[in-house]
């Protein structure tokens, strides 16, 4: 039972790796395994902690891939290291529909995505072409605050 259970898993991960033309290998199912795990964005470093027996370029250019492929987005939370956290279902990674506020807190070091909160659209002025949006509120999230 333990083993079918295993398979069905390993077999979903594949999917979603397909699904974004991402051709499964075994580090990749670890990796998405491990983000799937996180309730959190999660450093290049604590990943490292997270998938144990892996190299810190082969989990860079993994995390590179699923970005370049619409898997995760990386977030620049001020703390010096990027952090990277899986997209919603459906999204694209588009400038104009699918940036949402980030939340650092201070006191636990935690950053998470907030998908509903979207970045309003920014006008521009004429021949300025926006390439990224980054929004981080940074205070204390509600786990820390109780």
């Amino acid at each position: 039972m333990i083993v079918k259970d295993q398979e069905m898993k390993i077999r979903e991960l594949e999917k979603n790796l397909q699904e974004k033309n991402i051709r499964p290998t075994a580090m990749r199912l670890l990796v998405l395994e491990a983000l799937l795990g996180q309730e959190v964005a999660i450093s290049l470093t604590d990943l490292e902690k997270e998938v144990e027996k892996s190299d810190r370029v082969t989990l860079f250019r993994t995390l590179k891939t699923f970005q370049e492929n619409g898997l995760v987005h990386s977030i620049d939370d001020g703390t010096g290291a990027p952090k990277y956290a899986l997209c919603e279902e459906g999204c694209e990674c588009n400038i104009e529909s699918d940036l949402h506020v980030h939340f650092h807190c201070h006191v636990c070091n935690e950053t998470l995505c907030l998908p509903k909160y979207k970045i309003p659209e920014i006008k521009l002025p004429k021949n300025f072409i926006s390439e990224e949006a980054n929004l981080v509120v940074k205070g204390v999230c509600e786990k820390c605050s109780a």
